[in-house]
């Protein structure tokens, strides 16, 4: 008999169990007499039961381990997958004004901005040429009314009731903190804090604020009440530290600190504790500034190589946080300064185009005319006869030299030097610039303006080297460092390098015309200082803030260009130090790499790049998983 199942086995062995304990055995006596070993029917019944478990355990086993291996696999996914992507779509532009903007916050209906000739590679600390606002769905743009364009906005109450101001006096670099009813009313001074940017704590009760008053040592990260009361130093920083942001729990502050050319990222407790770079090594040289976290602190947002990109902080329920940042937009234009809105259902951001369009200032006509057929360029330079031009183009940072006609143009430099302010020699067959490419120091070359491979100058000096100018002789060169370093002069025949007397924590030196003067500037630009070679002293030649100094052709003056606060090109007589206003620039949209730029033609007519590019604030749909 062949059982087809076990089941039909186990039934008959029971059967055969009940029997024999009766007394009715099927076997009989005749299988005892055969001389087999008697064998009770319950063994029988119970090794064919350890029999079958047997069966069943080795056919479930294989089952057993492959929901074992699927399981641990399933749950090793869940474990290790990483969060949802984030996503933005539906760019909306919301202005149309062109004007240079920073975002600083928002309380839902209306965005706030400042007004600034910014760029990419030039972002810094906060400084204003007036204060915005729009609608978060778009419109006109309007003014900030404030009581004098001495202030400078710098955040947003978690409110949205007040706005926080910045007042920059004329005579030093610390700048007082103030706050501005969003509907009017008075300016309120926030105790004796000091800084150059700040934010609020997302439940108003703490403020933290940068102070970069001290270019040279680097920046403080302060710490006070909502109210300015019982300030305190939270931790020191090397560099120039700028756009404070908190996590939505009020446990962290991240910060942009921007140090020799480079922008990076730098997060600290709300305690003072755990001062670390947030993305070491992600970029070289570091590129990533201007981050706030989304309201929800999922995400961190922030621009780097001109697109936005987004750092997740958690994921949800199981899931893997990634370790480094995810690009969220790949955009033509130029992004920067991404702000996250209240309700989490939108990113804005600023999308810059970069361009500008050479004009020269004629007195005449009082009118501004394109020059040099109206070139985007920067840091023109004009060889002693005035044949020659040579310029750096402007946002890419190469230099060329050609005709004033725009004829026999020659590229003489390329990536990676970023050339700013060439200097004919005095007899034609040399340029002098600068190269000022991110993540190393300033260094100063020489090339032929017949082209050839630039030649770094003072290669085995460790100091930074910068804005060198020809003697009139055209023996030595004058230049600058890294404040507090000196002014130096490296003589062109020995190769020696000296100090100028009495010249720490100056820069940008310019020689005079009959090599008597050399003007130059404090590290806190606001003022313009004449050094005498015959009586070996310093003494002040203008008061307030100053960039770009232009000797004029004859000597007899000195030209520079006022920022943003009350933009103007001015100049100062050398024998009697008066001062007079050239060229108002209140309604003029300065450019370059710095945000402006002040260069003289050969008949002393102040030479401007006009911005002709645009910046405007856009929508983009978040996307959020």
């Amino acid at each position: 008999m062949r059982y087809q199942a076990a089941a039909g086995l186990r039934a008959d062995l029971k059967k055969l169990k009940s029997d024999t304990d009766s007394g009715h055995s099927p076997v009989g006596a005749g299988a005892a007499a055969g001389g087999m070993p008697a064998v009770s029917p319950a063994d029988i019944v119970s090794a064919q039961e350890g029999h079958l478990q047997g069966v069943h355990l080795r056919r479930w086993l294989p089952a057993v381990a492959g929901v074992v291996i699927v399981g641990a696999a399933v749950l090793g996914y869940v474990l290790t997958r990483p969060s949802p992507v984030p996503g933005v779509s539906r760019y909306a532009q919301l202005t149309h004004d062109a004007e240079p903007k920073q975002l600083v916050g928002t309380d839902g209906s209306r965005l706030y901005f400042r007004l600034r000739p910014a760029t990419p590679t030039a972002f810094g600390p906060p400084d204003s040429a007036g204060n915005g606002q729009v609608s978060s769905a778009g419109g006109e743009t309007a003014r900030i009314a404030t009581p004098s364009a001495a202030y400078t906005l710098l955040s947003v109450s978690p409110d949205g009731a007040e706005l926080l101001f910045a007042k920059m006096p004329s005579d030093t670099p610390n700048a007082t903190l103030w706050t501005l009813p969003v509907l009017g009313g008075s300016p309120r001074r926030l105790g004796d804090t000091r800084g150059g940017d700040g934010a609020w704590s997302p439940d108003g009760k703490m403020l933290v604020y940068t102070n970069v008053s001290d270019l040279t040592n680097g920046s403080d990260l302060l710490l006070a009440k909502g109210d300015g009361t019982e300030p305190h130093k939270l931790v020191s920083v090397t560099g120039t530290a700028f756009a404070p942001a908190w996590s939505p729990d009020g446990s962290e502050l991240r910060f942009t600190v921007v140090k020799n050319n480079t922008l990076s990222l730098w997060e600290v407790s709300a305690e003072g504790t755990n001062l670390r770079l947030l993305l070491p090594g992600w970029h070289s040289p570091p590129d990533e500034c201007c981050g706030k976290w989304t309201r929800d602190g999922r995400y961190f947002v922030f621009q780097s190589q001109g697109q936005i990109w987004v750092l997740p902080e958690k994921g949800g329920f199981l899931q893997k946080v990634p370790g480094k940042p995810l690009q969220l937009t790949s955009s033509p234009m130029a992004l920067a300064w991404p702000l996250p809105s209240r309700d989490g259902k939108k990113l804005f951001l600023v999308g810059q185009t970069l361009r500008g369009e050479l004009v020269r200032w004629d007195s005449k006509s009082q009118q501004f005319a394109t020059f040099l057929s109206g070139i985007s360029a920067q840091d023109v330079s004009f060889s002693k006869d005035g044949q020659w031009v040579a310029y750096v183009s402007y946002p890419e940072g190469t230099l060329w030299r050609g005709k004033p006609d725009g004829s026999a143009r020659l590229q003489l430099s390329y990536p990676p030097i970023y050339a700013m302010l060439p200097r004919w020699s005095p007899d034609g067959r040399q340029v002098v610039f600068m190269d000022y490419s991110a993540g190393k120091p300033s260094r100063i070359y020489l090339v032929s303006p017949e082209g050839g491979n630039p030649q770094e100058l003072m290669s085995g000096d460790p100091e930074q080297h910068s804005d060198p100018n020809w003697s009139p002789d055209g023996s030595k060169i004058v230049f600058g460092g890294s404040p507090p370093s000196p002014i130096r002069l490296l003589d062109m025949r020995t190769h020696r390098l000296s100090t100028l007397p009495g010249s720490e924590g100056l820069y940008s030196p310019r020689w005079s015309p009959d090599g008597r003067h050399i003007v130059a500037m404090p590290s806190d630009g606001l003022s313009v200082v004449l050094f005498d070679f015959e009586t070996q002293q310093w003494s002040e030649l203008a008061k307030g803030g100053a960039a770009y100094p232009n000797w004029s052709k004859d000597g007899q003056y000195v030209y520079f260009v006022r920022p943003p606060n009350a933009p103007a090109v001015l100049r100062v007589r050398i024998s009697d130090r008066k001062l007079e206003q050239v060229v108002n620039l209140k309604n003029f949209r300065m450019t370059g790499f710095v945000g402006l730029w002040l260069g003289l033609a050969p008949d002393d007519s102040p030479l401007l790049l006009q911005n002709t590019g645009s910046q405007e604030i856009y929508a983009l749909e978040w996307e959020g998983p």
